[in-house]
């Protein structure tokens, strides 16, 4: 799996008797040559890389692909929030691109209506229906068919395609008011990652270590200010120093805000240092 990545997959993978290796991430996104001969499945999350935000290139895509068929593995799609883009054409998942059968296409309705409902989505190829199938059985029987029918309907009557139009205005607002508040206000710390999808952003720590991000992460959950840390998403290496900053549970009035609070532990944390230094 990619690293830094989902890590409380690799704590699920663990707990299931897995052997997870960490394969590391560049601006292209996996960087398939790293890719250990004996893997037999690959976790990649192509959209929107989690937690660095880049997207995985074309020919990246197609590299992939080429490795899983040669080495006769699967890869898995998490494409867990690409509903909201916001510049540039839409991206093609992986799985539109496989030829061949070798993609598993996962994603998740928790980001784009509300984690509660517990639904989520997989397109499996032919070869693989009647275990994911047996899987599913075997993991809960099946998923609350209410849930599933009131949403099928909901999108049906083409609510749902709606209700994703207004929300990614929403959420484009309030991306572009993080990434400008952070490019003029951060630009002594923060180098931003650019990134055009998805509910959060990742900006890399300059001149920081890890532990002095990680402070200021905890300075800042005492002044009521929730962030994520790139040390949280360490699979194998150690990570960057750097932010994860998610803006889907924000208010967008409440942004300018929080970051004032953030920058302010940003001074603290880094006069503090210079003091010691």
């Amino acid at each position: 799996m990619e690293d830094p990545g989902y890590r409380p997959l690799k704590e699920l993978l663990k707990a299931l008797g897995a052997r997870v290796i960490g394969v590391p991430v560049d601006s292209e996104g996996l960087v398939v040559e790293a890719l250990p001969a004996e893997a037999r499945v690959v976790y990649v999350t192509p959209s929107h890389q989690f937690p660095l935000g880049v997207a995985m290139s074309l020919s990246r895509r197609r590299a992939l692909l080429a490795w899983a068929e040669r080495n006769n593995a699967v890869v898995v799609e998490d494409d867990y929030d690409s509903e909201f883009r916001f510049g540039g054409r839409p991206l093609e998942p992986l799985q539109t691109l496989d030829t061949i059968g070798r993609v598993v296409y996962v994603g998740t309705f928790s980001k784009t209506l509300l984690p509660a409902l517990r639904l989520a989505f997989m397109v499996v190829p032919p070869s693989l229906r009647e275990a994911a199938k047996k899987a599913k059985f075997v993991t809960d029987w099946h998923t609350a068919t209410t849930a599933q029918n009131a949403l099928a309907r909901f999108m049906d009557e083409g609510a749902f395609a709606r209700h994703i139009r207004r929300v990614s205005r929403i959420y484009g607002e309030r991306h572009t008011i993080l990434t400008a508040e952070i490019k003029r206000n951060f630009g002594d710390y923060l180098d931003l990652v650019p990134s055009s999808t998805g509910l959060h952003i990742t900006a890399c720590a300059r001149g920081a270590l890890v532990d002095h991000i990680d402070a200021i992460a905890s300075r800042a959950f005492d002044l009521g200010v929730a962030i994520d840390t790139m040390s949280r998403s360490r699979v194998d290496r150690r990570p960057p120093a750097g932010l994860v900053l998610g803006y889907g549970a924000i208010e967008t009035a409440r942004i300018a805000e929080g970051l004032r609070r953030l920058r302010r532990c940003f001074d603290e944390r880094m006069s503090r240092r210079l003091k010691a230094a």
